[in-house]
């Protein structure tokens, strides 16, 4: 008996030493692998898989240059117009087609007015006012077209409507990619590549339409 209870007792000894830290713990995990770094390239270009030592440095400061800031107050003023011409077309439109693009055209570039204008803020730069000049901006429309399109009713406010805004459109995408041709803001080539984009898009849709 008491041999057995000798035995137990030394057991019972070497399990509490065990679980108190009389034996040394196991090492805790480490990382032996990171995970890949993916690095997204410029509008229209491929990202790249970047090595522990390059990723380390490899995300550039995000700084804008004038072509950018310019880029932003322009299609401002660009969209802006956009919207007033789009709005006409509830009470003076006789195609169905051409009252939806109008309104996707405010449902779209409302917002995008909106980002443009935070960023703007947020860089510390100038927002345009409501009667800022557009002289020189591509596809913008004069003031004699502007009242020839709140004339118009019907088929020929149709007609009209999709010339200006067509000429419109393909003003904003060469706006967009001049920018991206000299702007540095990776924010900034994002937002001109959607517009590029969507545009274009809207321009099909439109020769459609009549």
């Amino acid at each position: 008996m008491r041999s057995a209870l000798t035995v137990g007792a030394c057991a019972f000894m070497l399990v509490t030493s065990a679980c108190t830290g009389g034996a040394t713990p196991a090492a805790a995990p480490t990382a032996t692998e990171t995970a890949p770094v993916i690095a997204p390239g410029r509008p229209g270009e491929e990202a790249r898989t970047l090595g522990p030592d390059e990723a380390a440095t490899a995300v550039p400061p995000q700084k804008a240059n004038a072509a950018d800031v310019r880029y932003l107050q322009d299609m401002i003023v660009h969209h802006r117009q956009a919207l007033d011409m789009s709005v006409l077309a509830a009470s003076r439109a006789a195609s169905d087609g051409v009252k939806r693009l109008a309104s996707r055209i405010n449902d779209v570039q409302g917002p995008e007015i909106a980002m443009m204008t935070d960023w703007l803020k947020a860089e510390g730069q100038r927002v345009p006012d409501h009667h800022a000049g557009h002289a020189g901006m591509p596809g913008m429309a004069t003031p004699e077209q502007l009242e020839a399109l709140k004339a118009a009713r019907g088929e020929a406010f149709d007609r009209l409507f999709i010339q200006l805004m067509t000429a419109h459109h393909q003003g904003a995408i060469t706006m967009s990619g001049d920018v991206l041709t000299k702007g540095s803001h990776q924010r900034v080539q994002e937002i001109a590549e959607d517009v590029s984009v969507s545009q274009a898009a809207e321009i099909r849709r439109m020769s459609t339409l009549l």
